[in-house]
């Protein structure tokens, strides 16, 4: 269904686009010359998880834990990096056409394939525990609960495997419509229950312990006359911090979700298909226009946005340090400014596109290429020329003390 859903909206896309010959073509906007970057940006090491090729789309990002940073290839191969050198620490061949990883937990890594199957590997050596097969595409990472791995298939459903054998403890449904995006939302586990959106605009949270909902909320309600039109996919996974759930959809809304509840506290129309970032104040969102926006966190409230890269199909953008970080389709890496949203700084990471979010560890920014090259890049503040050449103010004479102000009446 899935394939067909893609062939689908190509179709439409395509009539869409030949409606008057003389159409414009909007096209990915153009990068200039920073004048004056305030970030500079380093490359730590480079390394290869392997799987060039066609361009597929697929969930085949990377997951820390420790200091180790863990990667999954298109032709089968998952390795294990030390997160501050690069060094290949182990490497193990599938012989899987892998499309959906890295998820890890419980001291393992699970990834998965095109065709429905579940590998589990030791985080330590990457020795196999187990693989099993289930029915349905696999295009986003499971998630590795402390006795379960959830795994999220294209057909709409949400499945728990036995951490300790692979074998099925219960399944969870959405009815999905006939026409989506290619793509399927990362499951995650927070506390007793796993999260997801679905093709539908609905995210989904699961009990852990037997698969019974605990909440189901309807984030983007379809809208529109056509199927074209009621496009409202969550592809991407939510983030959830503390008591809060944060999602966006395609062609739908970024929302604020109770995690204990699934109460929508606040929505905002944004379209999004690569995902969210938050932090302390505010929500980070990639649209589907390449527009990254910074949203009040509480309220939902805008706060800046930039439209410097416009149709550059952003991926999901990342918290690091004092830097909004975001990368595109030519593979290069874009540092924003946190509190302006100012593009700070970008470098060139490989020759590829670049489809999943980075991941950040402290300052650190790891990115890996739909051709599966991997990089680490670290931000450093560049210290501005004026603060280096101006000329120190004279001292300023204290001003005189001001005189005690009248007591309020009663006080």
């Amino acid at each position: 269904m899935k394939q067909l859903s893609l062939v689908l909206l190509a179709t439409l896309l395509a009539l869409s686009a030949c409606d008057s010959k003389n159409a414009k073509v909007d096209k990915p906007a153009e990068l200039t010359n920073l004048k004056n970057p305030t970030v500079r940006i380093q490359k730590l090491w480079g390394a290869s998880v392997g799987g060039g090729g066609k361009k597929l789309r697929l969930g085949l990002g990377l997951a820390t834990a420790g200091n180790k940073l863990f990667a999954a290839g298109r032709e089968g191969d998952v390795a294990a990096f030390d997160l501050k050198t690069g060094k290949q620490l182990w490497r193990t061949e599938t012989k899987l056409e892998l499309a959906g990883g890295t998820g890890v937990g419980a001291d393992a890594i699970a990834v998965g394939s095109a065709d429905g199957q579940v590998v589990l590997l030791a985080m330590d050596t990457g020795a196999q525990r187990w693989r099993t097969e289930v029915k349905g595409e696999i295009l986003s990472a499971p998630a590795v609960a402390e006795k379960e791995v959830i795994v999220r298939t294209v057909d709409g459903k949400l499945r728990a495997l036995a951490l300790a054998d692979g074998k099925e403890i219960w399944s969870a449904e959405q009815q999905i419509p006939r026409l989506t995006l290619r793509g399927a939302a990362a499951p995650v586990v927070a506390r007793d229950v796993a999260i997801s959106g679905f093709d539908n605009g609905r995210v989904l949270a699961v009990s852990l312990a037997d698969g019974a909902t605990v909440w189901d909320s309807p984030v983007s309600p379809p809208h529109g006359r056509t199927e074209l039109e009621r496009l409202n996919d969550i592809d991407a996974p939510v983030k959830v911090l503390g008591e809060e759930v944060f999602v966006a959809g395609y062609q739908g809304r970024a929302a604020m979700l109770a995690l204990d509840s699934g109460q929508v506290w606040w929505t905002r129309e944004v379209s999004s298909y690569r995902g969210v970032d938050v932090d302390e104040e505010h929500m980070y969102v990639s649209t589907s226009q390449g527009e990254l926006l910074a949203i009040t966190r509480r309220t939902g409230q805008p706060v800046w946005a930039n439209p410097v890269l416009k149709l550059r199909s952003l991926s999901a953008p990342v918290v690091a340090g004092e830097y909004v970080v975001v990368a595109d389709l030519e593979g290069y890496v874009h540092y924003f400014d946190r509190a302006t949203g100012e593009l700070a700084g970008r470098m060139k990471s490989g020759g590829d596109r670049v489809t999943n979010s980075p991941v950040a560890v402290g300052d650190l920014v790891y990115v890996v290429t739909d051709k599966g090259d991997i990089f680490a890049l670290r931000g450093t503040k560049v210290a501005s020329q004026s603060a280096k050449t101006e000329t120190p103010p004279a001292p300023v004479p204290a001003p005189e003390p001001a005189p005690a102000a009248a007591p309020a009446p009663g006080g």
